[in-house]
């Protein structure tokens, strides 16, 4: 039973699979069937829809072509206008040129033909001025002929004299021309020479002092000098040792006499003894004390000149050791006349002569300051102190012109101009009146010459 059962129910289920399969079958062609009409549908719908944008595209084609059509066209009459209006503007302007030409070629005929008119002229002209230069040439030789037997000589002759004459009358002219421009030109310079030095000297007025060649210390006292002395002279030896300077003691009253080459340590000596004076204390430790004080003081007093001549002058750059040259100078005497204050005025005067000729007064001032500086240093070195000078300014850096106008400055013939400047008014400020004084034996020699001279008289 149970068996019979299963089987009846296997039989239903696979009679409901049988069914089922062939009711899906069913379905599925149906859906099949109804999915391939909707296709053929769309695809028609689509075709349709296609056609039709088919033709609105042709239609707007065909518009936009007539269109284009009528612009391209509507261009071309334009440009086709245009072209029409140049070329006959061109046709105008071509004719107008063929109307000038036409006139050019008329006037050029007639010019040619003037010229041809006046050629012929000129022809007629030329033939008539041969024929009187023929008949003057016969006159010429007629007239020279006739001049030749009236004066003797022959036409060659004449003009041989003639130049001669002439040459010689040219040449006298000419001396005459010369010596007068030679004259003037004279007078001239000897004027402006004049104007110059007269203006250097007005212009430069210097305070001057004159120096003596040997210093002297007064003393309140004859007792002093045996103090300056000391025992067995162990105080003289001490300040001579010391200075440099040989100290004199004679019969003279109240006064002692230094003596010594070298002005600045001269200088030393006498404000040293001046200070041991005033203190009163004289020995030998004190005497070194005192001169090395002095003597740092008088090399800052020199530093000190030689910067203040350069201020004054209006000069810079130059050397310290050159500076320190200067100011020695003051400190130094030339026939009493001191060196230092002469070599200021010697600036000032080259600048003021320079100026006037047009020279730069710096290096005029600069060559006149330093022409003396080989004084300085001429009682330790051999030479003429121009020499000496020029080299120690070019160890110093002074310029070729400068150390030239130093060396020079007491040649005959300076070949530099400012050589010439710093002679001149070297000679200037040495030939000033009061400047400088004679030596003594140049007094005496000129004393003698006038005795002789008036011994020459009967009864002197």
């Amino acid at each position: 039973m149970e068996f019979s059962t299963i089987v009846i129910i296997a039989a239903v289920a696979a009679f409901a699979i049988i069914i089922g399969v062939g009711i899906g079958f069913i379905i599925k062609k149906k859906l099949e069937e109804s999915s391939i009409e909707t296709g053929r549908k769309t695809a028609g719908s689509v075709v349709a829809d296609a056609k039709k944008e088919a033709d609105n595209i042709r239609k707007s084609a065909e518009l936009e072509a007539k269109d284009l059509i009528f612009q391209g066209k509507t261009e071309f009459e334009k440009e086709t206008r245009e072209r029409r209006k140049e070329l006959q503007a061109l046709e105008r302007r071509v004719q107008q040129k063929e109307e000038n030409l036409d006139k050019k070629f008329e006037s050029i005929d007639r010019k040619e033909a003037e010229f041809q008119k006046r050629e012929k002229t000129v022809a007629g002209q030329e033939k008539k001025l041969a024929d009187m230069d023929v008949e003057l040439q016969g006159v010429i030789a007629d007239q020279k002929s006739r001049l030749e037997e009236l004066a003797g000589i022959s036409a060659e002759e004449a003009k041989r004299m003639l130049l001669e004459n002439m040459e010689n009358e040219a040449k006298h002219e000419a001396g005459k021309l010369i010596k007068r421009i030679e004259e003037e030109t004279k007078a001239e310079a000897d004027k402006k020479a004049k104007e110059i030095i007269a203006l250097a000297i007005q212009r430069y007025s210097g305070e001057y002092v004159a120096e003596r060649t040997v210093s002297v210390v007064n003393l309140p006292s004859d007792e002093m000098k045996g103090r300056i002395i000391g025992r067995e002279g162990r105080n003289i030896r001490a300040i001579e040792a010391a200075t440099g300077i040989d100290i004199i003691i004679d019969d003279t009253p109240e006064a002692v006499i230094l003596s010594g080459h070298n002005p600045v340590r001269r200088e030393i000596a006498k404000l040293s003894l001046e200070r041991l004076i005033t203190d009163g204390r004289i020995h030998p430790s004190r005497i070194e004390e005192i001169v090395s004080k002095v003597e740092s003081e008088v090399n800052q007093a020199i530093m000190e000149a030689g910067e203040r001549a350069i201020f004054d002058t209006g000069l810079h750059g130059i050397h310290k050791e050159i500076q320190k040259l200067i100011g020695r100078l003051k400190f130094r005497t030339s026939y009493a006349q001191n060196v230092y204050s002469h070599s200021m005025e010697v600036a000032f005067i080259c600048g003021v002569m320079a100026s006037e000729l047009g020279l730069p007064t710096k290096i005029a001032r600069r060559a006149g300051l330093l022409h003396d500086i080989g004084k300085a240093v001429d009682h330790e070195i051999e030479g003429p102190h121009a020499a000496i000078g020029a080299d120690l300014a070019k160890k110093y850096g002074e310029s070729a012109k400068i150390v030239s106008a130093i060396g020079q400055h007491h040649d005959d013939t300076p070949d530099s101009v400012f050589g010439i400047l710093v002679q001149a008014a070297d000679t200037l400020s040495a030939a000033r009146p009061g400047a400088r004084k004679e030596m003594l034996e140049s007094y005496i020699k000129r004393l003698e010459d006038l005795e002789k001279i008036a011994k020459g008289f009967t009864g002197v």
